[in-house]
């Protein structure tokens, strides 16, 4: 978590996320290099981005430099739309009020009837569309996961699949033959995430649609994708990127070649960027993994989803409350 004063008392929270590595990294960049880049200039998130990257970026064009900036970032977003009392997709520019959801889950791991049972939820709860990890030794084992998961899901409802880098581009084009029964939506991730030859070739040549984007950190990286024709949606993770301004930057230059943007992960707060994408979205809710389910909101948060759908509640900022007295905690 990050807080970013100005002079007169105001304040707004920002935040920034890993997983597993990195975190003491992070924040040292966060506490060192990004404060002494910022600290004096006028509290506009897109200035404040353009002097920090140009004072951070040396230390590397991605990872722990992004990561860093995102917290600083959404704390002066938080700062804006407060002060004007709006929320985050309003300050934005809000072209939808609601966007549709998609179930998801780290379920590759998942016996069977725990998928099917997990299926189950989705469908109750509404769900367009679903996500399955894939990517078993046998592609004949995730073949029979997935037809399981159709028949809970019915035909109306897209199927994603999620190949996390798992394979070489022989082994995908193995996979997704294997697969093709199952109509997949897309593909994410069938290859090593900077295979940007390999994952440009398989989409030509098997036309399944690729979905890329949680491991590309730069509007650069990005441009590099898109200009080589290597996707049809990009899944940008805001924390990762630096934060809403790069975020945005990266959904206008998706637009120009007309691909949509599918914010990865965060449904509290890439459910508001979502409904002010230029392009329809849609948003990723992996069971148990947002943040008002892992127990880091004092309430109920900034977004709803009912019947398939996110909509904003209107909170002004980021609308997140965070518990700081429960981190450690949740952290254990």
């Amino acid at each position: 978590m990050a807080e970013v004063a100005v002079d007169d008392g105001r304040t707004g929270t920002g935040f920034t996320w890993t997983p597993q590595a990195g975190a003491g990294a992070v924040l040292a960049l966060l506490e060192q290099d990004c404060a002494d880049a910022v600290l004096g200039l006028p509290a506009h998130p897109e200035t404040v981005w353009d002097v920090m990257w140009a004072g951070v970026h040396e230390a590397g064009s991605g990872g722990v430099t992004t990561l860093a900036m995102a917290a600083v970032d959404t704390a002066l977003w938080d700062l804006r739309a407060s002060a004007a009392g709006h929320s985050l997709a309003d300050e934005l520019g809000r072209r939808r009020n609601a966007v549709p959801v998609y179930g998801s889950g780290v379920n590759l791991h998942y016996s069977l009837p725990e998928l099917v049972a997990q299926a189950e939820r989705w469908k109750a709860k509404g769900y367009r569309a679903v996500k399955v990890k894939v990517g078993h030794p046998d592609p004949a084992t995730d073949l029979t996961r997935l037809l399981a998961v159709r028949e809970v899901i019915g035909p109306e409802v897209s199927l994603m699949i999620d190949a996390n880098q798992r394979w070489d581009l022989l082994r995908a084009k193995h996979a997704l033959r294997t697969l093709a029964p199952c109509d997949p939506c897309w593909i994410e991730e069938p290859l090593l995430s900077d295979d940007l030859a390999g994952h440009t070739r398989l989409r030509r040549e098997l036309g399944v649609p690729v979905a890329v984007g949680e491991n590309i950190r730069t509007l650069h990286g990005f441009r590099q994708w898109l200009d080589a024709g290597a996707c049809d949606v990009v899944q940008p993770n805001v924390a990762r990127v630096g934060g809403v301004t790069p975020f945005r930057r990266i959904a206008e230059l998706a637009a120009l070649h007309s691909v949509p943007v599918y914010p990865h992960l965060l449904p509290e707060l890439s459910g508001q960027l979502a409904c002010a994408l230029p392009l329809p979205s849609m948003v990723e809710e992996v069971e148990d993994a947002s943040f008002g389910a892992l127990g880091l909101l004092r309430d109920k948060g900034p977004v709803t989803v009912e019947a398939g759908e996110l909509r904003t509640v209107g909170r002004p900022g980021l609308g997140l409350e965070f518990a700081f007295d429960r981190l450690d905690e949740v952290a254990r």
